[in-house]
């Protein structure tokens, strides 16, 4: 009522502002602005399937999104995100597990398929939108390899399961009963479970994540059954390599597009993920006889 004064706890904030999205936090409550283009019918499906996943998906405030200044609005709990600051806490046996139940969920259906390709052909059009840089050519030779499912030209191969299409430490907050739990639900759907598992396996694989964390991780999924990779401690990389390549492709290519917005030079890391990309690129090139699988 006009005049009243509000007592939420935890006060305002702004938790992201960026063209695909826009997030505030008032008191206990997350109002989420997704992007333009985002398909109401499709996020209703998203919106249901994280509703009736509790222990695995942060379930939302109402069970259907707000259109306002047109874009679509949806209302979240706030959860506690993880500590930036103290890495050595970072939540990897909670994320591999919390992957596990996602993926050996039931499919639902109707569902949207995973937008994990469709966001890394949106970073590689970023990068041709900024115009030529001398680190876009091994990034865009490392893109052209990859097949045309990963690069959101064709199908992900099956079979498929529920993913979250864009996992990272920041997509998990504590809950209000202290758990772990997933958030934002924007690119879930059905697709290659290994997509989710993909960027910690490009860290792993660019020497950005310790291999004791990289084993955390992976070993927490395994032991809760996830089925992107064999469970019985084979050989991993079969599965992840494609996803992990594309992943790779899609960090480096929105780190050069940052870079140029922002006037500056790369930094040491992204770098590192643009030497990755001349080095998948390098292989790619190979002829079949000098490719590695040949001297196996």
């Amino acid at each position: 009522m006009p005049g009243e004064v509000c007592v939420c706890r935890g006060g305002d904030a702004v938790l992201a502002d960026r063209a695909d999205a826009g997030v505030v936090r008032h008191g206990d409550v997350v109002a989420k602005a997704h992007a333009v283009e985002t398909d109401p019918a499709q996020l209703a499906v998203r919106l249901d399937v994280a509703a009736r996943m509790p222990g695995v998906l942060l379930a939302p405030s109402a069970p259907r999104a707000t259109r306002l200044h047109g874009r679509l609005v949806t209302f979240w709990p706030y959860g506690t995100p993880v500590d930036r600051d103290d890495p050595d806490s970072a939540p990897w046996e909670a994320a591999g597990a919390l992957l596990a139940r996602l993926h050996a969920a039931p499919l639902p259906r109707p569902l949207p398929p995973m937008r994990g390709p469709a966001k890394a052909a949106r970073a590689v059009a970023r990068l041709r939108a900024v115009g030529p840089h001398p680190a876009a050519p091994p990034v865009l030779r490392a893109w052209a390899a990859l097949p045309a499912w990963a690069r959101d030209e064709a199908p992900a191969p099956g079979p498929h399961a529920l993913c979250h299409g864009d996992l990272h430490l920041g997509q998990l907050v504590r809950g209000p009963d202290g758990h772990w739990l997933l958030i934002d639900v924007d690119d879930l759907g059905a697709g290659d479970p290994a997509w989710d598992l993909a960027r910690p396996a490009a860290w792993f694989a660019c020497g950005l994540l310790a291999p004791e964390e990289w084993a955390r991780f992976l070993d927490a999924y395994r032991r809760a059954g996830g089925p992107a990779v064999p469970g019985d401690g084979g050989d991993p990389w079969p599965a992840l390599d494609v996803p992990a390549r594309a992943l790779t492709v899609q960090t480096a290519a929105l780190a050069i597009a940052k870079a140029v917005a922002a006037d500056r030079p790369l930094d040491e890391v992204e770098q590192s993920l643009v030497d990755a990309c001349d080095r998948m690129g390098a292989i790619a090139a190979r002829p079949p006889e000098l490719a590695p699988e040949a001297t196996k």
